[in-house]
C-alpha cells in the first residue's frame, strides 16, 4: 500500500514538532523515502508556511532558534564512544524515536555524553554497534532492540545479558524466566492501553469489533494478545477478530516468525501476504468499530475505508494505537497514546542512577511499566442501530 503524498507530508511536520529540528537526511532515512522527495516535500510546506527550511535543517515554522539536531547515524569522532552512554535504537522506527528523545532530554541534563548508534533492519544488527560501543568505552547501554520475531529476541539473550556495563531495556519486556529477566526495563503497559481502547468502544455501545494490527514487533505481539483476552472476556462483546494491519506489518521469513491468524475461534483465516479489505471484513463480521494498530496504517486504512463508503465515524468507529501521527487524518484519530518520550526519560534516570555510586544504585532490578493514556478525538462515536 503505497503511502499517499499527503500522509508523508503530515508525518514530516510530526517528526519536526515533536523534536525541534531536523536534519533532511534524518527525514529521509525514517520516512523510507528518498531525499530528493522529501527536499520536495519540505519545499512545498515551506511555501504553505508551514515549517522553516535552512542548510540541510528542518525548522517547526515558529521557532526563533534552532536547537540541537541528533545526528542520522553513528558519529565518527575520533576520541570514540569513551565516558558516553550508548543509545541503540532501530532505523525508520517513529514511535522508538520519540523514545530515543525523551532519554536524550534527561541525558543531556545531566551532561552526560551520548553516542547514539542506528541499528538496520537485518538480522543481529544491534550486537556489533553495542561491542564497537563498549570497545570505544562506553560506560552504560539504553537500547530497545528491533525483535521482529519470538526467534531474533531469544537469539539477543545470550550476549545482551552479559555486556558487562549498567543497562536498560527501553519499551522492550523480555521473557519471565529468559536470561534478561533480571535486567532493567522500562515499558508501556500495553495491556493497559489495549484495555483503554476496547473499554472506550464497548461504553459507545459496539459489540461487534476488529483488531487490525501489527506482528513485527514485542508492542504488537502484546496488543493482539491482550485484545484477544479482554474482547473474550467481555460479555458484551458479541464478535471480535484481530487480522494483519497490512502485508508488511508481519516479520519476514525465518525462523520464529509467524503466520497470520486470528486469535477469534469464528475468525476466518488470512493470507499473511495479502492486503487487508478493511471494508469487506466490516462487512462480512457486522462489526462496528476497528482498533488499528500502528498510526500510519491506522490513517491509511481510514482512508481506504473512505474510498469503500464506510464513513468514519459514522458507519466505523476507530480506535488507533500509537498516537505518532494519528491526530493528522483528515478525521483526527482518537488514539491510545503510550508514554513514549517519558518511558526514554524514566530509563535514562535509572541508567544514571545505576552510574551514581549513590547508595542503592545497585539496588535491586526495576522492572517499570507506565500506563498509556486516551486522547479522544473524532473518530469514535456512540453505536445504534439506525446510525446508518
Amino acid at each position: 500500500m503505497r503511502e499517499p503524498v499527503d500522509l508523508r507530508r503530515q508525518r514530516i511536520l510530526s517528526v519536526v514538532e515533536s523534536r525541534g529540528a531536523v536534519k533532511v537526511s534524518v527525514l529521509a532515512a525514517e520516512l523510507d523515502v528518498s531525499v530528493v522527495t522529501i527536499r520536495r516535500d519540505v519545499e512545498e510546506l515551506a511555501r504553505a508556511g508551514r515549517l522553516r527550511r535552512g542548510h540541510g535543517v528542518v525548522r517547526p515554522a515558529g521557532e526563533a532558534q534552532p536547537p540541537v539536531v541528533v545526528p542520522a547515524r553513528p558519529s565518527a569522532e575520533p576520541a570514540g564512544d569513551g565516558g558516553a552512554i550508548a543509545l541503540v535504537v532501530p532505523d525508520r522506527h517513529s514511535y522508538l524515536y520519540e523514545t530515543l528523545h525523551g532519554a536524550r532530554t534527561a541525558l543531556e541534563e545531566s551532561g552526560m555524553r551520548i553516542a547514539l548508534h542506528i541499528a538496520h533492519q537485518s538480522a543481529d544488527a544491534e550486537r556489533p554497534l553495542v561491542e564497537r560501543a563498549l570497545a570505544d568505552g562506553a560506560r552504560g547501554l539504553l537500547i530497545a532492540p528491533r525483535w521482529r520475531n519470538a526467534r531474533s529476541e531469544e537469539l539477543d539473550y545470550g550476549w545482551l545479558a552479559d555486556v558487562g556495563v549498567p543497562t536498560v531495556l527501553m519499551e522492550r519486556r523480555p521473557r519471565p524466566g529468559s536470561a534478561l529477566h533480571a535486567l532493567d526495563s522500562v515499558c508501556s503497559d500495553h495491556w493497559y492501553g489495549t484495555y483503554l481502547a476496547v473499554e472506550h468502544l464497548v461504553s459507545l455501545g459496539h459489540r461487534r469489533i476488529v483488531l487490525a494490527a501489527r506482528d513485527d514487533s514485542p508492542t504488537a505481539r502484546t496488543i493482539r494478545a491482550a485484545f484477544a483476552e479482554i474482547a473474550a472476556a467481555r460479555p458484551e462483546v458479541e464478535d471480535w477478530s484481530v487480522v494483519l494491519s497490512s502485508p508488511e506489518a508481519v516479520p519476514g521469513p525465518g525462523p520464529g516468525s509467524p503466520v497470520a491468524e486470528s486469535d477469534a475461534p469464528t475468525a476466518p483465516a488470512a493470507d499473511a501476504r495479502a492486503p487487508l479489505d478493511l471494508a469487506a471484513l466490516l462487512r462480512k463480521r457486522g462489526a462496528t468499530a476497528a482498533v488499528l494498530h500502528g498510526d500510519v496504517d491506522a490513517l491509511m486504512l481510514a482512508q481506504q475505508l473512505a474510498e469503500s463508503g464506510i464513513e468514519v465515524p459514522r458507519d466505523c468507529s476507530v480506535v488507533a494505537y500509537d498516537d505518532v501521527v494519528a491526530a493528522l487524518g483528515s478525521t483526527p484519530l482518537t488514539a491510545v497514546a503510550p508514554p513514549k518520550a517519558e518511558i526514554g526519560r524514566a530509563a535514562a534516570e535509572l541508567l544514571l542512577h545505576r552510574l551514581s555510586g549513590a547508595t542503592g544504585a545497585s539496588g535491586p532490578v526495576q522492572r517499570t511499566q507506565l500506563l498509556p493514556t486516551l486522547k479522544v478525538r473524532g473518530s469514535a462515536q456512540a453505536w445504534s442501530p439506525t446510525a446508518k
